[in-house]
């Protein structure tokens, strides 16, 4: 196992509707009910945030048809794991090596580039190789300095 994967950051599930899969987490699971289904117009999704087992659960929806998680539904005839999200603390050493082994990079559906590239939490890439079905994304998560330049660039 490479030193450079942290631990899982989340985990992506491709849904129908967040709000009804998100209803059985609440009522099996114990996720809190007044859990939101946010909205985002860029990546036209739909996703249900919320911790569970100290991992991340991301429920979601595409809003468009031919959106990112619609097509992997119907490609598949399910619901099901999207994506794992591991946490990387160099996110370049990860691509390189991952590269190294065969591995090629898939473009971000939301922003359109293909390699690393800022997110709201971190630098983020995609693998277009899957495992057995799911998606890899690499995440190194913002340090502190760099968290306040992206959210002064972004206005928040």
């Amino acid at each position: 196992m490479s030193d450079n994967v942290k631990s899982i950051k989340h985990m992506a599930f491709a849904v129908r509707n967040a709000e009804a899969a998100l209803d059985t987490y609440v009522r099996f699971l114990g996720v809190p009910a007044d859990t939101p289904v946010t909205e985002y117009p860029k990546s036209r999704n739909r996703v249900a945030l919320f911790m569970l087992g100290g991992i991340e659960y991301q429920l979601s929806q595409s809003m468009d048809a031919d959106g990112r998680f619609a097509s992997w539904i119907a490609a598949r005839g399910a619901e099901g794991l999207h994506h794992i999200c591991y946490e990387v603390a160099d996110i370049e050493k990860a691509l390189a090596e991952a590269q190294q082994k065969g591995a090629t990079l898939r473009e971000c559906k939301a922003c359109k580039i293909t390699g690393s590239h800022v997110h709201p939490e971190g630098y983020v890439a995609f693998l277009d190789n899957d495992a057995g079905g799911i998606e890899i994304e690499f995440m190194q998560v913002y340090n502190a300095e760099e968290l306040e330049k992206y959210n002064a660039v972004k206005g928040i």
